[in-house]
């Protein structure tokens, strides 16, 4: 996954992030999560599109399609890595 070159507390696009699979990951997680907190079955189908904020950590700002029952549809999820240090 390759991003501009972040500014702190700035959000910048993730190049490549559709075909990414640390990306799919963190959206296959947000899925997951909000199944757990709504009790739902929504089902991950790809990403859009990435953006990420630079922060105390990563917050990632990921638009993703996803089916619910039989109807796909567009979601935002915000996963957050926190900042590990070097």
């Amino acid at each position: 996954m390759e991003s501009e070159k972040p500014i702190v507390g700035g959000i910048s696009e993730v190049k490549g992030s559709a075909n990414s699979v640390e990306t799919d990951e963190l959206a296959r997680f947000a899925v997951d999560e909000h199944n757990k907190k709504q009790n739902t079955m929504v089902e991950f189908g790809r990403v859009i599109n990435t953006k990420q904020q630079v922060v105390s950590g990563t917050v990632y700002y990921i638009t993703l399609e996803a089916k619910d029952g039989d109807k796909k549809k567009v979601y935002e999820a915000k996963p957050t890595l926190p900042y590990l240090g070097d």
